[in-house]
């Protein structure tokens, strides 16, 4: 027997004589497809199993040996060569909805043509599957700014994976759903560079137009999350709903902080506060009434994760719910985070249940507060520094943070990253219809807004240490509470923004990253060059943004 469905639709249900392949499945409770694959135009042949459980697609997952699970509960998954998202790989249909409104300068383009010959493999190769795993989730927390996504899936940890990242609908809401957006994922589909304009065997391949995504050639499950992100930064912008790429939380007294960043610099760790109600550690949309979370889960780092500075995290490590990739297990299902054989981008994905402390509706209230986090390998920029409008708008648009080299033997020197809007990749429309959406939102809110170091102090990396997280935290919620702003600050004679003198419970010396240095002609070489990278990177922004923004950029001549 298949798994049960409430009605006839062009895929296996009960009334059908064939063999279950899951046994661990045979009495489960599944919600069928009220909007079936065939009134798309997807006929396939499959066992087709409906928004299952995450206990059943873990079952499932196991059966197929998709997976090990841990002794502690969490299911144990490998990527392969692929253990990140594939940049290079992505694209998005040029046509006529696209051409006048996606950055192309940032996107990569693929032909109609093209792309109908990748769709037409695509969907014989889901004829030919024996079992596909559909979910149908929302993308967006808020009703009225939320998408209907549905992900059709080969593997079952795939569905389990991305069931855990966006929002899960009622049974009653699942009753009834049709989808508006589908994303076909087939690891095993290989695309051909000659047939389908591809650059690889690996694509994901955008249409704004079917409002269909196909991904091949990768099992790393982050495409599919990132691909809703995509999405709704397209589409919520000509709502007046400002997409971002960051964390969110709630402190006491009711109000919201968001968190700007990059991978690396904190997003994650720094939200999952138990003194705070979380909303969400990645994706959120700002309304006129809210902020609120595209996802239902969180996606963290779980690479060298410290259990007394990340404890709410690391204790995911050990639920069942979990995935866990390419995080090495022994035989006796005992995990190691330290161990980066596998990769360096381990992750977790975890219902949002699962953290200590989460918002009931998954969202809050407009935000009082905006973080901008940056690991700054260069050990120039202050632990915090407060922000004005026209600021927070030209380091918004920056999207700085500084990664350390080492990929080869005695190379140490940092490497800027600068991706605007803290998300680049994700940004289908030319960064300054974000950035006037939230110098617009910090104006009319009176929003606070703050740069937030977390990389190094007394020296670049190699010489220096990276900022203590627990000055970081104090830091921050000083900001939140609103303390700070009491502080005296000074003007910093490089970057023109203000930070504070002497804060309670921070050790006074790294306030002022100048004096951290042993070497002080060295830190001001080090301080130019970055006031340099950040100059050169804003040039193709400066015409569209107002004088104002321009003006907040630093200043080689006092840095020099």
């Amino acid at each position: 027997m298949t798994i049960a469905c409430r009605e006839p639709h062009a895929f296996v249900c009960a009334s059908d004589s064939r063999t279950n392949p899951h046994p661990a499945l045979e009495n489960s409770v599944t919600f069928s497809l009220s909007h079936s694959l065939a009134d798309q135009g997807i006929e396939t042949s499959a066992t087709i199993h409906p928004n299952l459980t995450s206990e059943e697609l873990t079952a499932a997952a196991l059966e197929r040996s998709e997976g090990r699970r841990a002794k502690d509960g969490p299911l144990v998954v490998e990527t392969g060569k692929h253990t990140g998202r594939s940049a290079k790989d992505k694209f998005i249909v040029r046509n006529a909805e696209t051409e006048d409104t996606v950055w192309w300068d940032n996107n990569a383009s693929m032909t109609p043509a093209h792309f109908a010959a990748l769709k037409e493999d695509f969907l014989r190769a889901v004829a030919d599957k024996g079992e596909l795993f559909v979910a149908d989730l929302f993308g967006g927390s808020q009703p009225e700014h939320r998408v209907n996504v549905r992900v059709i899936n080969e593997l079952a940890w795939h569905n389990q994976f991305i069931r855990t990242l966006l929002v899960r609908p009622t049974e009653a809401e699942l009753d009834g759903f049709v989808p508006e957006y589908t994303i076909i994922d087939l690891p095993s589909f290989q695309a051909d560079p000659e047939r389908h304009g591809t650059r690889s065997e690996t694509v994901i391949a955008v249409n704004l137009e079917e409002k269909l995504i196909l991904i091949g050639g990768t099992k790393y499950a982050g495409e599919m999350k990132k691909s809703v992100f995509g999405i709704l930064n397209y589409l919520l912008p000509a709502k007046g709903v400002m997409p971002m790429h960051c964390s969110a939380n709630i402190g006491p007294d009711g109000k919201t902080a968001v968190f700007f960043g990059l991978s690396g610099t904190g997003k994650t760790t720094l939200s999952a506060d138990a003194s705070r109600t979380l909303i969400g550690d990645d994706e959120h949309g700002w309304s006129d009434t809210a902020v609120f979370n595209f996802e239902g889960g969180c996606y963290a780092k779980m690479i060298r994760l410290n259990p007394e500075a990340e404890p709410e995290i690391y204790a995911t490590t050990k639920m069942e719910g979990t995935v866990l990739e390419n995080v090495v297990m022994n035989d006796a299902g005992e995990i190691d985070l330290d161990d980066n054989s596998l990769a360096e981008n381990t992750r977790g994905a975890y219902p949002l249940s699962s953290i200590p402390n989460t918002s009931e509706k998954n969202l809050g209230p407009v935000p009082s507060n905006v973080i901008m986090l940056t690991a700054d390998a260069f050990g120039v920029l202050p632990p915090i520094a407060r922000l004005t409008p026209d600021q927070a708008m030209y380091y918004f648009l920056s999207g700085y943070t500084a990664k350390v080299a080492g990929t080869e033997i005695g190379v140490t020197e940092p490497e800027a990253t600068f991706s605007t809007c803290f998300g680049a990749p994700f940004m289908p429309r030319h960064p300054s219809v974000y950035g006037n959406l939230l110098k617009e939102r910090i104006a009319k809110g009176g929003v606070q807004c703050w740069l937030v170091n977390t990389g190094w102090t007394g020296g670049k990396y190699g010489t220096g240490s990276r900022m203590p997280i627990k000055a970081t935290r104090a830091l921050l919620n000083a900001a939140l509470d609103g303390s700070l702003n009491d502080a005296e600050f000074r003007k910093d004679p490089n970057f023109g923004f203000e930070v504070p003198v002497a804060v309670a419970g921070v050790d006074t010396g790294i306030l002022d990253p100048r004096s951290t240095w042993t070497d002080k002609d060295e830190y001001d070489r080090t301080a130019t060059k970055l006031v340099q990278l950040f100059v050169d990177n804003f040039e193709p922004f400066a015409a569209h943004v107002d004088q104002g923004v321009r003006d907040a950029a630093p200043s080689k001549s006092v840095a020099a």
